[in-house]
């Protein structure tokens, strides 16, 4: 392919990309295919000889668009968002264009510098603490700052580095050799609630430390009681705490964890506090939920997804840390062909030092594009037209009569049941097996019926729906369409009892 076939051809492509956007409402949110569809009808070989554009556009058509689950519909409400934009794909062409690998500032050093200048931007506008801030106001160099990981899981993992690190590090500066320090690693314990998500494990199954998952109460929140008697039967037990995760929004709820307390005893333990924001931080850009924040601003770390909520397409995840002194020392490598920038500034950073990858694609173009082509207003529109639209919801479901509601609606997703009344025969009772399973058919039938994708998920025994509302690309009428199936997938589901 030379430039003005690519020329020609990217232009199709633009198109095909627009038609599947304007037509995205129409088509099954969900793919119906069996597994192994697509072994059955791939060549078992790569082709020895080149195939024609055509050919591949139409495999696109045929073969390709029947696996997928359309994430951006507007009749997506299962997992939390993917946010898509067309900005945020303009900037990632640009990247493509590109195609650099910047683990250091002389690879291109606009890459490293917006980035620095990009993160400072969200960091401000969702009201972060100028500890986090990479630049200082005064244009000098500041402990802290942030950088643009894959994905929350990766930025799990190397805070806990860091974490580890800071551990290690006083655990040296009381006297202990660096080798006696690292024999003491396996008594090193993390702390999560039995809502964090999976990640958190996920983490600390990485670096090899134990883990201690701490109960919540109704509430589904860790509270600073809970921890405190948590580590205080590790530590009578021998063990070191080093990490605790407080989360601004569970997945299962969007629970928002006693972060003040939490900081109060990660700061008296001396451990590695992170908040884990990655689906609800994208809501700190509205001013008028930031007082449900309180207490981020002690935290070590930060990290939310602006590819969840906040219109900048996968991959783009936040991570703010307030002193990155031991992320560095524990992920820096010195190789001789990882040259130095001549004169060191405040703009040189290495951020292969902040992340577990050597290399690094141009990420910050797209979210770049997307800050200045939407500006603050409009991402600020974008979430408050999602939160409008699920305590819409959220009352009209009350109103039915049939539907009980088991979390806070606070951001943009709506967790509730059917309730028991609502199933029971007569004047007998209804056991919580029978409703779980009501609630189950709920979804299951909501699904069935194919113009729209929801998931079901448990609390403390009890099946909930789930209903996460934040496309780029839906509207109210998307909205609408939930409440009706659920409505008539409830009838079905009494119906049959």
């Amino acid at each position: 392919m030379d430039v003005n076939e690519f020329r020609r051809r990217g232009k199709e492509v633009v198109d095909a990309i627009a038609d599947y956007y304007e037509n995205l409402d129409s088509v099954p949110p969900l793919s119906a295919v069996s597994p192994g569809y697509l072994y059955k009808i791939m060549p078992n070989e790569a082709p020895e000889d080149p195939e024609s554009f055509e050919d591949i556009q139409a495999d696109i058509k045929t073969k390709i668009m029947p696996g997928m689950t359309h994430w951006q519909s507007g009749n997506f409400f299962a997992w939390f968002p993917s946010n898509s934009s067309f900005p945020a794909i303009l900037g990632d062409m640009y990247s493509s264009m590109f195609n650099i690998v910047g683990f250091n500032w002389i690879c291109s050093p606009a890459a490293t510098e917006l980035e620095t200048v990009v993160m400072d931007w969200l960091g401000k506008l969702v009201g972060l603490d100028k500890r986090y801030m990479g630049i200082k106001d005064d244009g000098t160099e500041g402990t802290g700052g942030g950088v643009i990981q894959g994905t929350a899981s990766e930025a799990h993992i190397v805070v806990m580095i860091a974490g580890r690190e800071k551990a290690l590090e006083r655990l040296k500066a009381q006297g202990l050799s660096e080798d006696d320090a690292d024999k003491m690693r396996y008594k090193f314990v993390a702390y999560f609630s039995d809502q964090t998500h999976s990640a958190g494990q996920k983490a600390a199954n990485i670096i090899g430390c134990k883990t201690h998952t701490v109960s919540t109460g109704d509430d589904l929140r860790l509270t600073k009681q809970a921890l405190q008697a948590a580590i205080a039967a590790d530590k009578a037990a021998g063990l070191i705490p080093f990490f605790v995760c407080g989360t601004f929004g569970t997945t299962n709820t969007t629970a928002i964890d006693d972060l003040p307390g939490i900081a109060e005893v990660a700061e008296s333990e001396h451990m590695w506090n992170h908040v884990d924001a990655a689906y609800a931080g994208a809501a700190l850009v509205c001013p008028e939920f930031r007082p449900l924040a309180a207490g981020i601003e002690r935290a070590d770390s930060f990290n939310f997804n602006a590819h969840k909520w906040m219109l900048t397409n996968f991959d783009c995840s936040a991570l703010w840390v307030a002193d990155s002194t031991h992320l560095v020392n524990a992920l820096s490598i010195h190789r001789e062909y990882f040259p130095p920038a001549e004169d060191s500034t405040s703009f040189v950073k290495n951020y292969r030092d902040w992340q577990l990858p050597l290399g690094r694609r141009f990420r910050a173009l797209k979210l770049w594009f997307v800050l200045r082509m939407y500006g603050a207003s409009g991402i600020r529109a974008h979430i408050r037209e999602h939160v409008r639209q699920a305590k819409w919801l959220e009352e009209k479901l009350l109103a039915d009569g049939r539907f009980e509601i088991l979390a806070p609606t606070v951001f943009g997703l709506v967790v509730f049941r059917l309730k028991a009344s609502a199933i029971a025969k007569s004047d007998q009772d209804t056991n919580l097996e029978s409703l779980n399973k009501a609630n189950t058919d709920l979804v299951a039938y909501c699904n069935e019926d194919g113009r729209l994708f929801m998931l079901s998920t448990q609390l403390k025994g009890v099946v909930a729906v789930r209903v996460a509302i934040g496309s780029s690309f839906g509207t109210q009428k998307n909205v609408d369409l939930v409440l009706d199936v659920l409505k008539e997938s409830a009838s079905r589901v009494i119906a049959e009892l």
